[in-house]
This record gives C-alpha cells, structure tokens and sequence, in this order.
C-alpha cells in the first residue's frame, strides 16, 4: 500500500468504494466530509469502456466538455484516457468506465440528483482556493 502525503495548495476527493456482482457504489468526501455517492460500472479488470477506474491517486482537473458540460477530467489511469466525473443517473446505461456522483443511491446502479452532485463537488474545488486537485480511489473499510 502506497501512502501520499497531502501537499500545501492540493485539494484531496476521497471516493470509497463498495463493490457489487453489477456495480459499484461509493461515497465521495473532502476533508472527511462526506458530500454525496457514486456509481460506476463494476470492476473488469480496467477494461476501457466496461470497468470502473482501477483503485489509486489521480490528478483530477476541471474542465468543460462538449457532451457533459463542466465536468471533471480524471488523469494518468494507466492504459486509459478519456475518464470524467460526469453527470449520469444510472451506471449501466449512461457510463463507460467513468464516474457519476449523485445525492442518493437506488440500487442497481442507480442514483438520482447527479447533476447537483457533481455541482457540489466543483464548487467545493473551486472555492477552496488550492491550485491542484486530486481524487483518492479505495474500497471501502
């Protein structure tokens, strides 16, 4: 296991996971708050398109999408490009291998309220005021 100390000017999302036959579930925090879920394909082996992303650290960015709108863009999964944290409502219809934060959980992976998930999760990077962003990937204890 791989220990990061958490630098001056870095804004750390944890999403811890729980991982399903189908799907996977997660809460997302910062600074230990826990700001809302998350669902995702299940793990395959970080297949492009079909797995959830593999367990780590990753520089996160804000960015603006032509498909999702602002959105975060999750970089340096190896052998993977393309990932966001991006508004969807259920994981196996609307994601590939991406993320979707949402307010509540519905089983199956399902969610609801992505849209003011992700909302949050931007403002809180954006008013922190810190110039680097990181998301923390890790099963669930």
């Amino acid at each position: 296991m791989v220990f990061r100390i958490q630098k001056k000017n870095e804004m750390v999302i944890e999403l811890q996971r729980l991982y399903r036959d189908g799907w996977t579930d997660g809460m997302i925090f910062i600074k230990g708050i826990l700001l809302c879920r998350s669902i995702e394909l299940r793990w395959a082996n970080n297949e492009r398109n079909i797995s959830c992303v593999p367990e780590g650290v990753y520089p996160v960015a804000i960015i603006q999408h032509p498909k999702f709108g602002e959105c975060l863009q999750i970089n340096g999964v190896k052998g993977r490009s393309g990932i966001l944290v991006h508004v969807a409502n259920d994981a196996q219809k609307e994601l590939r291998g991406c993320i979707a934060p949402v307010f509540s959980l519905s089983g199956n992976g399902k969610g609801q309220h992505s849209r003011l998930a992700l909302n949050y999760i931007i403002e809180n990077l954006k008013i922190s005021g810190e110039k680097e962003h990181f998301i923390e990937i890790k099963s669930k204890k």
